[in-house]
């Protein structure tokens, strides 16, 4: 048990403590104020009038259990009945403090004793918990028992500063788990939980605000979605369609139509009931669910189709207002420019009663519906009662004769499509109340409720109104009173109107054609009805409140997607304003785009555009709902239960035949811009997780595929390579992870292999930050590899985990990378050891090996720093990473070394600054070393790759090369190959390897025949490489000659590396290599086969010796021996 920490001072202490102005507290302590630290415990703990401040958050017990109060407490008990309570345990040694308690008689083991100070939860209850001054520490009782652990909680789920209520933070798992003398470790939320910067600001500023106006599912979603259903064209295209179409094909063309919104409101109401909605209505329901790539995309287009519909419905608006000014002969100026000043007035009052706030658009919505219904009830009321002065335009009550002649169609110039085109649009407000799903109370509810019942009872009205109409106005009328029907005629008249007497043949026969009739006249629901006026009411209502609706809609929806910063630049439009947070400058933007489209007043063109809009929004929400549950993830549990994934599908399948049907070019132009910007987002990758549904597909088919590609045997025509490679941190070896990288690029894995040893208590919890952090980075610089980092006791037990454990199923590496150990003469040779051992154990596994030299060296971690690792969201947070740079270059092949000490602000008192400024310059050495780590980022030029297979090991040393220079940056090289042979067989053995080249089907410049690669070296080359290499491995050679066999028997089992006389004569040929390499020019890089040592016949520095020695003072080499498993193949 550690000691307790010292009392704080008294400012500090209350700076932590006192509640803020705005009753804010701190989420958790620091690692300075410690949970863990535990002191003696007097289990009588005491009833207290103390008046300690509330303290955090996190410690708050949840409900419950009941605890039981002493005789003690005091009555605030009452209402923290059902939660747990933290106690306040006596102190000894602050026996005289004031916030030491008096002992309270009568207490039970386990009984808890609350303070006086509570701080209330979102849930209604209270918390009651005491701060020990003394210790530092939260304690809590769960059970009886003293313990921090909590029991659930739903304030433990919430997102960050959610608006529904505080989030809760459960204690940790370290926190619980860990030894007591260690510091808590810091904790971030769980996976998905966290939001984005902009999400947690209009989430506070939702959580602090007072008195905002939220709207029920009648009034904020059922009203607005009939409003926006019941457009014009119920009072003025609806008898048209009837007319052309017939009754029977007028019901199948509303029915259509109702089952594409039904099944959208079935899916709609899925997605609003899988959590927590909040505002911007299907942009957010389809990014949430999709992701930021299809959400964006629709985001934009929608919220530009809902502000060119407020042009729309003015237009509309003006126009039926122009109708009535041109009736009683008050133009204006004319009536183009007389649309355009109604319609400007128009938009100006709609964006003052928007701008007003939501509760009057609200009132104003209310009143719009009231009007829309007297004017629906008072066209079925006219229908009831005939008039006779109204028989002449074609109406005579209801008959079913009227109504069987206009049961089939009647097309004149159009066709059931082109019929069913211009009504679909009117069914496009079925998304009214979900475009203001933040203004709602409820969405979870409103939503799937509102919507639904909105399309039943809209989808009713239209096929009465269609019934009605074919049912009592005939399809042409004169408007004549005279075009009676003579006695004599009667017998030869067929139509419905001869029944009642009158003959409209006339007006049939004549060039201008009938002037009333369904056909023929767009007000004829104004003429059947009780009270002509309020059918122009009516429409005037339909107009305005469609505009206005999507008037509101438009900024709501702009606003949130910009707050999601989905477009760079937009950011200003994401600020709200007032209690509601209203989006004023979307308000504007709206009513600027809107105003630019009236002004035009040719709609004609746009109106299809707008109607394709709404429809790939429709789509994409039913694609949605089929995505995530073809996804199969857990997370996916709609409380709306009545959707189906194929009829979701078929939904997003009829959406998009229906975008063909109503304008072929439209659609086009549609999915043109849809793609444009799905390819837009996807290149920009906005930072941002919001646990979408492709994420989980991925999911899904990465586990199918390589759970089947498990059961199926390898075939040498599908060797990949797949390399794990030992870089250490990913950004300390950069030309060993490009290099790699080049001939790895979608085509193999690969995996960077990070050992971390000399840790006597290893954190598990910083490797797995450290993971996560530099996976990042690996992203972010475009490499497609993983970062796998395991903690050892040292180099050789770790690159044997890695061997074993690293990949997945068929995923797994089958070629170890490593650098090439440059400092190998300057260490403790048991690293050496260690490191030919490593090679040992990649070909025990059956791996290949390849090693990668610079002369310069791989190891930059000595000049760069870490900070680059960190994302943006992390820079912005107190999560810096601070780089300490160590000035001794550690061995490339070492990665057990960081390349950086890392420490976390929050466990570091002061930031360490770095040690080489990035003003100083650096020496000669390092600049090449820089310069060198970096060649393989360029593009190289012409060139060659130089592949010296001396020995066939299955083919990978010609497989590597020829990947390599398929690749964009390698594309100017050629393959030069060169092999072993006798002199006088060089033709001979160039032709065979011409030829086995030719049917490998790979292209090479030049094929050289080393006829000369065992003859000695140069008399004037041998004496220098000779005394070189003697001088290289005398200091290791174990001169078992000038000592007894049992001492030297010992000494080699102490010391393994040590190189026995026998052992130096196979070193020559490794020094006429070198010799051979050095003579050819123009390359690149080399390729050789890495010479083989058998265990226990070749000592570690021998073998050290020998790849030293191989690959000295040479361009960028990469000695590579394969498992010697054919890995080419020349069948098909």
């Amino acid at each position: 048990m550690s000691a307790p920490s010292p009392t704080p001072p008294a400012s500090a202490e209350c700076d932590f403590l006192a509640p803020d102005a705005g009753g804010q507290r701190p989420l958790g302590p620091t690692p300075s104020q410690s949970r863990f630290q535990v002191d003696i415990v007097t289990e009588a703990a005491g009833a207290s009038g103390d008046k300690s401040p509330s303290s955090d958050a996190s410690t708050a017990v949840p409900p419950g259990d009941k605890a039981t109060d002493g005789s003690g407490a005091d009555p605030g008990g009452e209402e923290a009945k059902g939660r747990f309570r933290v106690v306040n345990f006596a102190d000894p040694s602050a026996a005289g403090s004031p916030a030491s308690p008096e002992p309270a008689d009568g207490l039970q083991n386990g009984d808890t004793v609350m303070s006086e100070t509570s701080l209330h939860s979102s849930t209604g209850g209270q918390h009651h918990y005491h701060y020990d001054t003394h210790t530092n520490t939260y304690y809590l009782r769960t059970f009886g028992h003293n313990t921090i652990d909590a029991v659930p909680n739903i304030d433990f789920y919430r997102q960050t500063a959610a608006p529904l209520g505080e989030k809760l933070i459960r204690p940790t798992l370290s926190e619980l788990h860990d030894e007591l003398d260690k510091e808590p470790f810091e904790d971030g939320f769980a996976n998905g939980d966290e939001l984005s910067p902009a999400e947690e600001a209009a989430a506070k500023e939702a959580a602090e605000s007072k008195g905002v106006v939220k709207f029920g599912w009648v009034k904020g979603v059922l009203v607005r979605c009939m409003l926006n259903i019941w457009g014009v064209m119920l009072f003025i295209r609806m008898s048209w369609i009837v007319g052309q179409a017939g009754i029977g094909l007028s019901c199948l063309i509303v029915g259509m139509a109702t089952v594409v919104t039904t099944i959208t409101g079935l899916s709609t109401s899925a997605i609003a009931t899988n959590g927590f909605v909040r505002g911007g209505g299907a942009y957010y329901l389809i990014s949430r669910s999709l992701g930021p790539e299809f959400g964006g995309s629709i985001g934009l287009i929608f919220a530009f189709a809902n502000a060119v519909a407020v042009a729309m419905y003015v237009v509309g608006f003006a126009e039926t207002v122009v109708e009535l000014l041109a009736g009683v002969d008050a133009i204006m100026t004319d009536e183009i420019n007389d649309v355009r000043i109604i319609g400007t007035i128009t938009v100006i009052l709609l964006l003052g009663i928007s701008v007003a706030g939501m509760e009057w658009e609200a009132k104003a919505q209310i009143f719009l519906l009231i009007v829309l219904i007297a004017a629906i009830i008072n066209y079925f009321i006219g229908t009831f009662i005939p008039i006779k002065s109204k028989e002449p335009l074609g109406y005579f009550g209801y008959d079913s004769a009227i109504m069987w002649e206009n049961m089939g169609p009647d097309f004149r110039g159009e066709t059931f499509f082109s019929m069913f085109s211009i009504f679909f649009p009117a069914a496009t407000g079925i998304l009214a109340g979900a475009n203001i799903s933040g203004d709602l109370a409820d969405p979870q509810l409103a939503i799937p409720r509102g919507t639904l019942l909105a399309i039943v009872i809209t989808g009713i009205v239209y096929l009465g109104v269609a019934v009605s109409t074919g049912s009592c106005i005939v399809r042409d009328a004169s408007g004549n009173a005279n075009d009676t029907l003579s006695s004599e005629f009667m017998a030869n008249c067929t139509d419905a109107a001869c029944k009642f007497g009158f003959d409209f043949s006339s007006c049939k026969n004549d060039a201008d054609g009938c002037k009333f009739g369904l056909q023929n006249d767009f007000q004829v629901m104004s003429m059947v009805s009780g009270f002509g006026p309020i059918i122009s009411a009516g429409i005037f209502s339909a107009t305005l409140s469609s505009a206005l609706a999507s008037l509101v809609s438009a900024p709501k929806v702009f606003q949130a997607l910009c707050k999601d910063n989905i477009y760079p630049g937009l950011g200003m439009f994401a600020k709200g304003y007032g209690k509601n947070n209203e989006p004023l400058k979307g308000y504007i933007l709206t009513f600027i785009i809107a105003l630019a489209f009236i002004l035009i007043a040719q709609l004609n063109i746009i109106a299809p555009i707008i109607s394709n809009f709404f429809l790939a929004s429709y789509a994409l929400i039913n694609f949605s709902v089929f995505h995530a549950s073809l996804a199969n993830s857990p997370g996916w549990r709609p409380s709306f239960k009545y959707y189906n994934m194929w009829v979701s599908l078929a939904g997003a399948v009829l959406c998009c035949v229906v975008m063909f049907v109503i304008n072929w070019w439209a659609a086009l132009l549609t999915n043109v811009i849809v793609l444009g910007l799905f390819i837009y987002v996807s290149y920009k990758k906005p930072d941002v997780n919001w646990g979408s549904s492709t994420q989980a597909l991925t999911y899904h088919q990465a586990l199918t595929h390589t759970l089947h590609l498990s059961g199926v045997e390898d075939h040498v025509k599908n060797f990949r390579p797949q390399c794990l490679v030992m870089t250490g941190y990913p950004n300390s070896r950069p030309a060993l992870l490009d290099l790699v990288y080049s001939f790895t690029k979608n085509v193999g894995l690969m995996i960077c292999g990070h050992i971390r040893t000399g840790y006597r208590r290893p954190n598990f919890k910083d490797l797995a930050n450290d993971q996560a952090r530099y996976q990042r980075w690996l992203l972010k610089n475009e490499t497609k590899a993983f970062y796998t980092p395991v903690f050892a006791e040292d180099m050789r037990q770790g690159a044997q985990y890695l061997l074993q454990a690293a990949g997945l199923g068929r995923l797994k590496p089958n070629m170890l990378v490593m650098g090439f150990k440059n400092d190998w003469r300057d260490g403790d040779m048991m690293n050496v050891e260690t490191y030919i051992s490593m090679i040992h154990d990649a070909f025990d596994f059956q791996f290949g090996a390849v090693i990668l030299r610079l002369k310069e060296g791989l190891d930059v971690s000595h000049i760069q720093g870490q900070d680059e690792l960190l994302s943006s969201q992390e820079k912005s947070g107190m999560k810096d990473v601070i780089v300490s740079i160590d000035t001794s270059k550690d061995s490339d092949a070492d990665s057990s070394k960081p390349s950086s000490k890392a420490t976390s602000l929050q466990n570091s008192p002061a930031p360490q600054k770095d040690k080489r400024s990035p003003t100083m310059p650096l020496n000669v050495s390092d600049q090449r070393l820089l310069a060198a780590s970096q060649q393989f980022q360029q593009k190289q030029g012409k060139g060659t790759v130089d592949v010296w297979w001396l020995f066939d090991d299955g083919g990978l040393t010609l497989l590597i090369p020829y990947l390599l220079t398929n690749k964009k940056r390698w594309k100017d090289c050629k393959i030069r190959v060169f092999i072993g042979g006798k002199i006088n067989r060089i033709d001979h053995d160039r032709r065979a390897m011409a030829t086995l080249l030719s049917k490998f089907r790979i292209d090479f410049s030049d094929i050289t025949v080393l006829g000369d690669i065992n003859t000695k070296p140069k008399k004037e080359h041998f004496c220098f490489q000779c005394h070189g290499v003697e001088e290289l491995v005398e200091p290791y050679r174990l001169k078992e000659d000038d000592m007894e066999q049992e001492a030297a028997e010992r000494l080699k089992d102490s010391e393994p590396w040590r190189i026995t006389d026998n052992e130096l004569e196979l070193t020559t040929k490794q020094v006429r290599i070198n010799e051979m390499l050095k003579e050819k020019r123009e390359k690149k890089i080399i390729v050789m086969s890495m010479p083989l040592a058998r265990k226990g016949a070749v000592s570690s520095a021998l073998y050290m010796a020998w790849l030293e020695v191989l690959s000295k003072d040479l361009p960028p080499i990469l000695l590579v021996r394969g498992n010697h498993q054919s890995v080419l193949t020349f069948y098909s």
